[in-house]
C-alpha cells in the first residue's frame, strides 16, 4: 500500500516502517523462546531434583504449572493486547519473562523455581504471544505472505519445543541447569532490542472493556481441570473433585459470557468465535498437536534419564532427531501449502506422528541402545512440522481483523492447554512408576489421542474458506 505524502513529514516517517519480513525475526524468536522454555526442563529433571532436593514429580509439577499459567491467561492476554497495544504488551511480556528466567537461575528451592519459571515466565508468555500472532495477521495482509509468516513462526515454535532438550542438555552438561535460564534471559534481551523495528499497525483501544469475572472463571476452571489430572496418581477423590469443580466453572464461564452478550455488555470472548465449524476443528487439531508433542517429550525424556540412566546431554542428543525432522518438514511448509490442501497436510502430520509413537513403542522392549528412540522421534518431528502451520492458518484466517485479538488469545490458550494436559497426562502415568510398562501405556494413550486429532482433521473443509471481510 502506498503511503501518501504529507506536508508535515508524517508520510515520510511511515515510509520508513520496515517491510513486514524484516519484523518477522523478533516475532519468530519470541515464539521460539516460549516453546523452548516448555520443553528444555525435561532433560534437567534429574539435575534439578538433586540440586533443589526435590523429586521428579516436583519438577513435573513446575513444568505443568508453567504450561498451565500460559493456557489460563492467554485469553485475557489477547484482550489486554487490544486494550493497551500490541507492541507494548509484547515488550512488557518479554520483560516479565526475562525477570522470571533470571529468578529461576538463582532459585534456592522448588518454590522459587515455580515462582520464576512457572508463574513469571508463564505470565510473560501469556502477554507476549497474542501480540505475535495479531501483529503477524495485521502486517502480512497478503494470504500467501501470511501463510509463509505463520509457517516461519510455527517452525520456530516447533523447533524451540523440539530443540529444547538438546540445547538444554548441552548447557546443563557444559555449565549447569541454571545457565539454561540465563540463556533464555539473554535471548529475551535480544528480542526486546529487535522489537524497536516493529510499528503497531493499529492504535490501542483503551475503551476495550476487560471482563474480570470471565477471566477469573475461565482461568480457575482450566487450572483446576489440569490439577485434577496431576492428582490422579495421588488421590482419586481429590482428582474427581478438582475435575468436577473445574468443569462446573468452565460451564459457568460460558453461561457468564452468554449473559453478558444478552445484556449488551462486552464479554471476555464472544460466543460467535465458537460457531465457526472450520475454526473449531482447527482448534481441536492445535490442542492435540501440542498435547502429543509435549507429552511425548516429557515421557521420553523422563524414561531415558530415570530408567536408562542417560545424562542431560545424552538425552538432548537423542532428541535432536525430532528437531531435525521438524526442521526439515517446516522448511518445506511453503512448498507443501502450494501443492496440498491444509486438510491433507494436517491429516498427514497426525498419521506420521502416530507412526513415530508406534516406533517408540516397538523399540522400547529391545536392547537399551541409545539409538532406539531416534527413528520414532524423527518421524514425530516430521509429522509435527507438516501440520503445525496449516492448523494455525486455518484458525487465524477464519476471522476478520477486529476479532484477531480474541481468536489469537483463544488459539494460543487451546494450544498451551494441550501442552499442559499432555505433560500432566503422560507424566502422571510415568511418574507413578517410571519403568517400561508405564512408559508404553503413556505412549499408547498419546497415540490414541493422535487418532482423535486425525479424525478432527478429516472433517476440515477440502479447500480453505476465504477470510471474512472486516466488520464495523
Amino acid at each position: 500500500m502506498t503511503v501518501p505524502s504529507t506536508p508535515d513529514g508524517a508520510g515520510a516517517r511511515q515510509e520508513k516502517r520496515p517491510w513486514p519480513r524484516q519484523v518477522l525475526l523478533p516475532l519468530a524468536l519470541a515464539q521460539f523462546i516460549c516453546s523452548f522454555a516448555g520443553s528444555n526442563m525435561n532433560v534437567m529433571i534429574q539435575d534439578i531434583s538433586e540440586d533443589l532436593d526435590t523429586t521428579v514429580q516436583g519438577v513435573q509439577t513446575a513444568i505443568t504449572i508453567f504450561l498451565l499459567v500460559m493456557a489460563a491467561l492467554m485469553i485475557p492476554g489477547g484482550i489486554l493486547t487490544d486494550r493497551y497495544g500490541r507492541k507494548r504488551c509484547l515488550v512488557i511480556g518479554l520483560a516479565v519473562y526475562g525477570v522470571g528466567a533470571l529468578l529461576s537461575a538463582v532459585a534456592p528451592g522448588l518454590g522459587v523455581l515455580i515462582l520464576g519459571n512457572s508463574i513469571l515466565e508463564g505470565v510473560g508468555t501469556a502477554l507476549l504471544i497474542p501480540p505475535v500472532y495479531i501483529l503477524t495477521t495485521l502486517l502480512f495482509t497478503n494470504v500467501a505472505d501470511r501463510a509463509r509468516a505463520f509457517g516461519a513462526i510455527m517452525a520456530m515454535g516447533g523447533i524451540g519445543a523440539a530443540a529444547g532438550p538438546l540445547i538444554g542438555g548441552l548447557i546443563t552438561s557444559a555449565i549447569s541447569w541454571r545457565a539454561a535460564f540465563v540463556f533464555q534471559a539473554l535471548v529475551v534481551a535480544v528480542i526486546i532490542v529487535l522489537t524497536r523495528r516493529i510499528d503497531d499497525p493499529l492504535p490501542p483501544n483503551p475503551g476495550r472493556v476487560f471482563d474480570t469475572g470471565g477471566a477469573v472463571l475461565s482461568a480457575t476452571g482450566l487450572v483446576l481441570v489440569v490439577m485434577g489430572i496431576l492428582a490422579a496418581d495421588d488421590n482419586v477423590w481429590l482428582m474427581s473433585g478438582l475435575l468436577l469443580v473445574g468443569a462446573l466453572l468452565l460451564v459457568g464461564f460460558f453461561r457468564w459470557i452468554r449473559a453478558k452478550e444478552r445484556a449488551g455488555a462486552q464479554p471476555l470472548l464472544r460466543t460467535d468465535l465458537f460457531r465457526n465449524r472450520t475454526s473449531n476443528l482447527g482448534l481441536i487439531t492445535q490442542h492435540t498437536q501440542w498435547l502429543m508433542l509435549m507429552g511425548v517429550s516429557f515421557v521420553v525424556a523422563a524414561y531415558l534419564q530415570v530408567v536408562r540412566g542417560y545424562n542431560a546431554i545424552d538425552t538432548g542428543v537423542i532428541f535432536s532427531a525430532s528437531t531435525l525432522g521438524l526442521l526439515v518438514s517446516s522448511l518445506g511448509a511453503a512448498r507443501f501449502a502450494k501443492k496440498h490442501e491444509q486438510r491433507t497436510l494436517v491429516m498427514t502430520g497426525f498419521a506420521v506422528t502416530v507412526c513415530g509413537i508406534g516406533l517408540l513403542l516397538a523399540m522400547a522392549h529391545g536392547e537399551p541402545k541409545a539409538w532406539t528412540s531416534v527413528p520414532g522421534l524423527l518421524l514425530i518431528g516430521l509429522g509435527m512440522g507438516v501440520m503445525l502451520t496449516p492448523s494455525v492458518n486455518v484458525v487465524q484466517s477464519s476471522f476478520s481483523e477486529d476479532q484477531q485479538g480474541e481468536i489469537s488469545g483463544l488459539s494460543r490458550s487451546v494450544s498451551n492447554l494441550g501442552s499442559s494436559v499432555g505433560t500432566a497426562i503422560a507424566g502422571t502415568i510415568l511418574v507413578a512408576d517410571p519403568a517400561v510398562g508405564p512408559y508404553a501405556v503413556a505412549l499408547v494413550v498419546l497415540a490414541v489421542i493422535g487418532f482423535g486429532g486425525f479424525a478432527a482433521a478429516a472433517k476440515l473443509p477440502r479447500a480453505p474458506a476465504p477470510a471474512p471481510t472486516r466488520q464495523g
